[in-house]
């Protein structure tokens, strides 16, 4: 009605000319903005081909990352180029969309720009990830579907000496400089390369792609491929590894350091704090998150207390964590059973969706192992997103070794937070979003993506899933292991703690088994502040349900709530409690 009346009262129509004079400057700053996104995003893939074939995209196959200071050099400047060119794009001609997108990008350079003063880089490898481990991690999120693929492979396999090497400069850099990783951690690191290190090259895990080969391979071709590959790892994978194991034993391991803080390392406590920052999308300090952490542990003691009780567990709470570590009732024996569980978990849970969710995305899911070379330094779980062209579903990994220390009470939290509606919906969700730019598809924000994770395990509630009350211990233990974490974190790496200190705090407030405690505070331990973002996450997206409830009443539909919530992909804390406030007023109204 404004229009038309706008419409009436103008005395002189605008013309054809002046209509497209006056949208030609709002259209050039979206081309401009939309341009940029799509040069930096196509700059990255090149500049991480792992990313890229991580993603689905087949272009850079054949590469390695350059790890030379003149990458690292290009890189700084394209970011710098890149923060400069947005600068001069005209923010107000931008429609509400482009706005949000201006903003969030000129966020994620701003903090990358801020990352550039700590060489991080110098840490390139730990327990968890690194050169040792590139075929074990990497070739499973691979297509090989023609000659091409395997040639490609090949190409990797031949240029692994020089990636090699480029580490252990990075990591002499960091021995040189003071930054180096935690000795109590980097222990774990020469098995890993021992079992790499085999004596014949059919044995080793970057030959293992051709051990099947795919159909779409002439038979002709098979015997070739196989040859070079073989070859590739016997002249240049197998001796890279020999050297990079001479040197991590005999050099790095004994530089490493005996602290286990990263408030240790130079100018470590200010890298701290940029880390905390980055990862929770606030301005928090290490001594609020630990408050933080504090409340919430004593809060969930306070609702295990009252399932001890209920389930009739005669003991304090100590004894009711070491019966459900150690009770052969809530354990398998066997792998393969376990795995079937999981699987069981899943597809009980698919269905349920719908009492929750009005939107779901179109991509599947599958649930398999975590790959035995890495099974036993990793986590319980973890989760692979489908790749970009939606050619790879995505997965859940599950991890299968010692199945007598994974507790199945564990298991319905564990898979509604990696798989649904959890990590999957919400991040196939997020590629599905239609016109969006890459890097809101594909990126995101760790405090939301992990905060919407740990929130998820509650839904288990409201679609009905958390009948047996041991499962419910399950989430209690899964929620109080997220509190853990914001006072493990921050103890160890802003407040003096020791490794010990977070072990036998951890288990003396969470049922977890010993295994996975110590696991997951070696992983704290050599990925500092990432773990705060969950349960920072969880606790606003809790209340800004919480809001919504209290203002609308009866009015209150979760299912509409949550495809709000989701609608934009991860954001920003701050970015998401503006844009579910308005949702909300607006559903009041």
């Amino acid at each position: 009605m404004a229009l038309a009346l706008a419409a009436l009262v103008s005395p002189t129509p605008a013309t054809a000319t002046e209509t497209a004079a006056a949208l030609a400057p709002a259209e050039d700053a979206a081309a401009r903005l939309h341009a940029l996104f799509e040069a930096d995003w196509q700059r990255q893939l090149q500049d991480n081909p792992l990313m890229a074939s991580y993603l689905g995209d087949k272009r850079y196959n054949d590469r390695l990352p350059d790890l030379s200071p003149e990458a690292f050099a290009r890189r700084e400047a394209a970011l710098r180029e890149s923060l400069a060119t947005l600068g001069r794009i005209d923010r107000a001609r931008l429609s509400p969309a482009d706005q949000l997108n201006y903003d969030l990008y000129q966020r994620e350079l701003r903090v990358d720009l801020d990352a550039l003063a700590f060489p991080s880089q110098r840490l390139a490898v730990d327990q968890r990830g690194g050169v040792h481990l590139l075929a074990v991690q990497m070739a499973p999120a691979l297509r090989f579907e023609s000659a091409k693929d395997y040639a490609d492979w090949i190409a990797r396999l031949r240029g692994f000496d020089a990636f090699v090497d480029q580490t252990i400069a990075l990591m002499r850099e960091g021995m040189a400089s003071g930054w180096v990783a935690p000795k109590a951690v980097m222990q774990r690191v020469p098995a890993q390369i021992a079992a790499q290190r085999v004596a014949l090259p059919e044995q080793s895990s970057f030959y293992k792609p051709f051990l099947a080969m795919a159909d779409g391979v002439p038979a002709a071709e098979r015997a070739r491929l196989q040859a070079e590959g073989r070859a590739a790892v016997a002249d240049v994978v197998l001796p890279a590894l020999a050297r990079f194991e001479a040197f991590f034993n005999d050099q790095y391991l004994p530089a490493c350091a005996d602290s286990v803080a990263t408030g240790d390392l130079p100018d470590g406590r200010a890298f701290y704090d940029h880390l905390a920052r980055r990862y929770t999308t606030t301005a928090m300090s290490a001594d609020e998150i630990h408050a933080i952490g504090l409340s919430e542990v004593a809060r969930i003691r306070g609702e295990m207390e009252s399932l001890r009780g209920e389930v009739g567990f005669e003991g304090d709470l100590a004894a009711f964590f070491e019966h459900l570590r150690t009770d052969p009732r809530f354990f398998h024996d066997d792998p393969q059973a376990l795995l079937a569980e999981y699987r069981a978990i899943s597809r009980r849970m698919d269905p349920e969706l719908v009492k929750v969710f009005g939107k779901l995305p179109r991509t599947p899911y599958g649930v398999i192992p975590i790959p035995d070379a890495i099974a036993p330094d990793t986590t319980t779980a973890y989760y692979q997103r489908p790749s970009a062209d939606g050619l790879r579903a995505g997965y859940y990994y599950v991890n299968l070794y010692k199945p007598e220390s994974r507790p199945r009470w564990e298991m319905m939290a564990l898979s509604l937070h990696e798989a649904v509606p959890g990590h999957h919906l919400q991040i196939a969700l997020a590629q599905e979003m239609p016109g969006q730019p890459m890097f809101r598809r594909q990126g995101g924000f760790t405090a939301f993506i992990e905060g919407w994770g740990l929130y998820a395990e509650r839904l288990g509630y409201d679609m009905g899933l958390y009948d047996d009350p041991y499962d419910r211990m399950g989430q209690l233990a899964y929620d109080m292991w997220r509190a853990v974490r914001l006072v493990v974190d921050t103890g160890l790496h802003a407040k003096g703690w020791s490794r010990q200190q977070a072990i036998d705090y951890f288990a003396d407030n969470a049922p977890k088994a010993r295994l996975d405690i110590e696991n997951e505070v070696d992983r704290y331990i050599t990925t500092p502040g990432q773990a705060l973002a969950y349960k920072v996450g969880q606790l606003r997206i809790s209340a800004l349900r919480a809001r919504a409830e209290q203002r609308l009443g009866e009015r209150f539909d979760i299912r509409a709530f949550h495809d709000a919530l989701l609608a934009e992909g991860a954001l920003p804390l701050d970015v998401l409690e503006q844009r579910m406030d308005a949702w909300i007023e607006a559903q009041a109204r």
